[in-house]
């Protein structure tokens, strides 16, 4: 049965977590280095370092390697409170892509890559990226992988083009994602690499400029031209690179929703406080139905997402590997929140599409919502195929 309950020692911190990004997150917010292209690095480091100090940075990793060791069910109580602000989980160390990354890398690195890779990641001390997502290949479709990593019997030389790579600027560990085509050295097939970001034969073309600006700087095109790699930096096994993505989507889509229901709490603190004070034909907005409508709408929206979240976050902690409902939870919670933020900016009238409030960026920054790690479309279609394989899970259960 699922417990919904938290020990007092979680409500505490979580209040706590919610405190620290009012007082020393939010002032960043208007900050020169907040971008169009996303916080730079200067920004990020000087957020993760308050962070440090309050002693709450990398509250996912294992305490082992200098985290907090929070499960499933904790995270889905301190994200939320990080995602007060957008540069919450940036100076906790808990954004995307790095939370998902160091996930993978714990699960399935050798000790070495660790110790290399990884534990200076739950430090703060670097950031990394996935470079998985092509032009004119794998994105929602992995499977139409097009780099590939082609192997002399000694090295592999990695060759492609991918785009929208999250952070690739400036990001010291990079996970690569390319295709070893059938040779007589070795397996073959999908397969993750691993390695520094200042490897000759990563090229950076450019950063391209999109809607969101909430993840550290941007989103870039990359290309890899004359990038050898050797067998130690292959990252688990040769060939298994999909299953290893699916290993970190699950958690990853998750933590997604964790995070934006945070901004979507603070894009309702903000409407319904404008309603409060701000008056119309005589009386304030939310004395008005059509206001006061869109605001129970919106928390019974966030109600309802943050059971979703909550039982999914419950599943994945008694070792469920919940593919399926994480699905459903992502393409339903990604879907309920920018509803919710898109009501927000109607109450706010005009100033609602200005930046006098922090409303109209979280709106822009949560329309990408709806497509990280998978558009909701690719959820329901798989959604779906389950559905004709098994059934609901209301008839499967009697």
């Amino acid at each position: 049965m699922t417990d919904f309950s938290f020990p007092p020692a979680t409500v505490a911190l979580a209040q706590r977590v919610r405190q620290f990004v009012i007082d020393k997150v939010i002032p960043f917010e208007k900050d020169p280095r907040l971008t169009q292209h996303g916080p730079t690095d200067a920004l990020r480091d000087e957020l993760v370092a308050l962070a440090k100090a309050e002693g709450l940075l990398t509250p996912q990793a294992p305490v082992e390697l200098g985290g907090m060791g929070f499960d499933h069910a904790t995270q889905a109580v301190v994200f939320e409170a990080a995602g007060w602000s957008t540069l919450g989980p940036i100076a906790m160390n808990c954004a995307a892509p790095d939370e998902g990354n160091m996930y993978l890398l714990g699960r399935i690195a050798r000790p070495d890559q660790v110790e290399q890779f990884l534990r200076p990641m739950v430090a703060g001390d670097r950031r990394s990226v996935f470079a998985m997502t092509e032009p004119g290949g794998a994105g929602s479709d992995p499977s139409q992988l097009q780099t590939t990593a082609v192997f002399n019997g000694n090295d592999y030389e990695i060759s492609g083009l991918k785009w929208l790579i999250t952070g690739a600027n400036g990001a010291k560990t990079w996970i690569i994602m390319a295709r070893v085509p059938e040779n007589p050295h070795g397996p073959s097939g999908p397969t993750l690499f691993l390695c520094e970001g200042d490897t000759p034969g990563i090229h950076i073309e450019r950063v391209m400029d999109s809607m969101d600006r909430n993840y550290v700087e941007g989103h870039a095109v990359v290309r890899f031209e004359g990038l050898r790699l050797g067998p130690t930096q292959v990252l688990g096994e040769v060939g298994s690179a999909l299953r290893y993505a699916q290993m970190r989507l699950a958690p990853a889509r998750l933590t997604h929703c964790m995070r934006w229901l945070g901004a979507a709490a603070r894009v309702q603190h903000i409407a319904l406080e404008h309603a409060r004070v701000r008056t119309a034909f005589g009386k304030p907005l939310v004395e008005h139905q059509g206001v006061n409508f869109m605001l129970a709408d919106n928390e019974i929206a966030m109600h309802q997402c943050r059971l979703a979240i909550r039982q999914v976050a419950w599943m994945l902690d008694n070792d469920t590997r919940a593919r399926h409902e994480s699905s459903i939870v992502k393409s339903f919670v990604s879907e309920e929140l920018f509803k919710v933020a898109d009501r927000c900016v109607q109450i706010l009238g005009g100033i609602g599409v200005t930046g006098e409030t922090v409303v109209e960026m979280i709106f822009r920054d949560m329309r990408g919502f709806r497509l990280y790690d998978g558009p909701t479309e690719v959820h329901k279609f798989a959604i779906a195929t389950q559905l004709l394989r098994t059934g609901t899970a209301f008839a499967s259960a009697t």
